[in-house]
């Protein structure tokens, strides 16, 4: 099958396997860890901040930020599509108290202006507190689309004026730093905190990163552990991500043109009413009227692809390292013609 559901279904490559079963490991909530500590230290370096915490998944890196930056009965501001308002289990609100504004977009981009709009007067007792801003790149649900760097300074210009966090989910940010050429400490010099995930198209099997200041990964450390993501021997999945890290970056080129490619296949299909593809390794496309998404998964499956559906006439493909060109190329015969 060629698996296009999603860039988490990827399985170790041998490399990777031959790392994670030669590294040493040891106790990594007593600091003992070796390749946990690596990890963190390298994450931190990349990002030119000053410490990292490693967690099972993208989620837990999340909700520890807006956990930490938060108090309970404050207001966080994010994306209609934002992961952590759609994706996470209601977290905001279970794990911290708080609830959530959202900006509506088109692509789950946004300026600093529609920030400004939905920051709440401090003094006002009957408006939640405004602490937190929180984007999201690249957009999942916004077909993987890139933020503006230059409007991501203007948030940051705002929220050091009105004295708020902010906060970057980059559960596929490397994917923007390929596309756009960036380096990860411009991205270091601008949020509070970021998460970054490494079992996506960086392809380890498990575990994302929480980058921060030294204090603020000292209270995240507190919360993971009430979290319950407190991991012992965790090594083994750790050397993963050092080499993900390590080797799997700049080939996030090859599934940005496997995903263009797919892109403009589904443009020619007579079924296709709308493609939208944000340049990295996301598209979600829009069926014509009649036709559900759940037929036509239904339809490719029996063709040899998986893909997820995301509405009614909606459905997402994702590329990542373990679909070939090869596969990419039968793929988009398929489509083109369905």
């Amino acid at each position: 099958m060629i698996d296009l559901r999603s860039d988490t279904v990827t399985k170790p490559s041998a490399g990777m396997l031959d790392f994670m079963m030669n590294t040493g490991v040891g106790d990594m909530v007593f600091g003992e860890d070796p390749a946990v500590n690596e990890l963190e230290a390298m994450a931190a370096d990349m990002f030119g901040m000053e410490a990292a915490l490693y967690c099972p998944s993208g989620t837990m890196t999340n909700q520890i930020a807006i956990n930490v930056h938060t108090r309970p009965g404050d207001e966080v501001i994010c994306s209609h599509m934002a992961h952590i308002y759609l994706f996470e289990g209601g977290g905001v609100a279970f794990n911290s108290g708080a609830s959530v504004a959202l900006i509506q977009s088109e692509n789950g981009t946004f300026s600093a202006e529609d920030v400004r709009q939905h920051i709440n007067n401090p003094d006002d007792p009957h408006k939640a507190y405004t602490r937190l801003v929180e984007i999201e790149n690249t957009v999942n649900r916004g077909a993987g689309a890139c933020w503006d760097f230059n409007e991501m300074v203007r948030i940051r210009e705002l929220c050091d004026q009105r004295h708020l966090g902010y906060h970057l989910d980059g559960a596929r940010l490397f994917n923007a730093l390929v596309k756009d050429g960036m380096k990860p400490e411009e991205y270091g010099t601008l949020f509070d905190s970021i998460s970054i995930c490494l079992s996506k198209g960086l392809g380890a099997p498990v575990g994302s990163l929480l980058i921060g200041n030294r204090d603020f990964i000292r209270q995240g450390a507190r919360v993971r552990k009430l979290f319950g993501g407190a991991m012992r021997q965790a090594g083994y999945i750790a050397a993963a991500g050092i080499y993900a890290l390590k080797n799997n970056v700049e080939r996030l080129a090859d599934d940005h043109r496997n995903a263009a490619a797919i892109a403009e296949a589904l443009k020619q299909n007579s079924l296709t009413e709308k493609v939208n593809y944000g340049g990295t390794n996301i598209v979600i496309f829009t069926l014509r009227p009649g036709m559900k998404a759940s037929d036509y998964l239904e339809k490719i499956r029996a063709r040899g692809i998986l893909a997820l559906k995301t509405g009614e006439r909606s459905i997402r493909m994702v590329t990542h390292l373990d679909v070939s060109d090869a596969q990419i190329r039968e793929a988009c015969d398929i489509l083109a013609t369905l």
